[in-house]
């Protein structure tokens, strides 16, 4: 399930939580949530952030034999052999 953040559509008339803004996890074929479930004052669904993954350097034959990888190398056409 997605997590969602939502924020008070109107600060000074909301709890101290929607005030503040908090995250929802909801299923994604659920309506956008429209009201504050403490205080039942409007809310709006935010813009969160994407997480993505950084990208790496690709890993030395040494790095990867270390992790548990097993490294061939291609010698001829559709023979390879094991390092």
């Amino acid at each position: 399930m997605p997590i969602y953040e939502y924020i008070a559509a109107d600060p000074e008339k909301s709890c101290r939580i929607c005030s503040k803004g908090f995250e929802l996890m909801r299923p994604v074929d659920r309506a956008p949530l429209e009201i504050c479930y403490l205080c039942k004052n409007p809310v709006k669904k935010l813009v969160s952030r994407v997480n993505t993954p950084k990208l790496t350097k690709p890993l030395s034959v040494s790095e990867a034999k270390s992790k548990g990888f097993t490294i061939m190398k291609r010698r001829d056409k559709g023979v390879y052999e094991k390092l």
